[in-house]
């Protein structure tokens, strides 16, 4: 990160959800005249502030904040979306003299903008259909055959990914691994990245997505569920319906389960998907991208200050 003073810097605050990532990102982007840009799938939706942990209004009022909320749940959207408009915001933040201050747990996200994207072409709407509709038994016997080592590597439970590995290596022949070998479009070659990963001790982690679920529970995330849910015009398989919690409280709403059985279903989730996260964040990213267990916050803001003056 040092070799580079040329180059314009990027702050990067990543980790698992509930770690403290949006609460430090004001601290830096207030002490260093920085703009916070979203890299967090789920709160890009504007359906659900709540229920996926968005900056309040308040908290967006102390320092500017983009790509928070700005996507309808109904409209399509993707990495390669999100990278495009994250790069036209970092580029606008370094015009006008501020610090972009990227945050977020989502890993894809963070890396297709850095990396680049697969060049994969439109996959054939009557190819994706097919493969979407299939029961994912079928689905992972069939890139079994045809890509065995995304098989090998996919969780059979991972519908998306397995889907999205089936219908490329379908409609163009090559897989997506082969077809990620050639990416395009990074910006990791054009900025000075200054990258902290936020790995606390994991029973700390726990015990904070237990309380923030159960404040959610309290504070609105119920009603922005049944709101999304209304809507006619929101697909069933639609990325914003995945998000984690809107399974549990619409069985809650639909009489299957109680409210204590939803808010346990939800906890189980957040506390998985907050160790995929911790192991991706510990292991994928570049080895000379800061990892600290800290939770302090004026700690880790010296420790992110010292990678942005070097």
């Amino acid at each position: 990160m040092a070799k580079f003073p040329d180059r314009p810097a990027v702050a990067l605050i990543a980790g698992p959800t509930a770690s403290g990532k949006s609460a430090l990102a004001i601290d830096v982007a207030r002490a260093h005249h920085g703009v916070i840009i979203n890299a967090d799938s789920a709160q890009v939706y504007r359906d659900l502030r709540i229920l996926s942990a968005r900056p309040s209004a308040d908290e967006e009022a102390i320092v500017p904040h983009r790509l928070f909320g700005h996507v309808d749940g109904a409209a399509p959207y993707s990495a390669a979306a999100w990278a495009r408009e994250a790069a036209a915001e970092i580029d606008a933040a370094h015009a006008v003299g501020r610090l972009p201050v990227l945050v977020g747990g989502t890993g894809l996200y963070l890396r297709t903008l850095l990396d680049g994207i697969a060049p994969v072409p439109e996959i054939d709407p009557a190819i994706r259909a097919e493969v979407r509709a299939m029961p994912i038994a079928t689905a992972v016997a069939a890139l079994a055959s045809l890509d065995p080592e995304a098989a090998a590597r996919l969780r059979p439970t991972d519908t998306t990914r397995i889907a999205r590995a089936l219908e490329v290596v379908r409609a163009t022949g090559r897989t997506l691994t082969d077809w990620q070998a050639d990416r395009v479009g990074g910006i990791a070659d054009h900025v000075r990245v200054a990258a902290m990963i936020l790995l606390p001790d994991r029973t700390w982690l726990t015990e904070r997505c237990d309380r923030r679920l159960a404040a959610m529970f309290e504070g609105g995330a119920v009603e922005e569920v049944a709101a999304l849910l209304s809507r006619t015009d929101v697909p069933p398989d639609a990325p914003v319906r995945r998000a984690i919690g809107v399974e549990a409280i619409a069985r809650w709403q639909n009489g299957d389960v109680t409210r204590d059985e939803a808010l346990s279903r939800a906890r189980f989730a957040t506390r998985q998907y907050a160790k995929r996260q911790y192991t991706w964040f510990r292991n994928q990213p570049p080895v000379d991208w800061l990892r600290t267990s800290e939770t302090e916050r004026c700690v880790q803001a010296d420790q992110l200050d010292s990678l942005l003056r070097n």
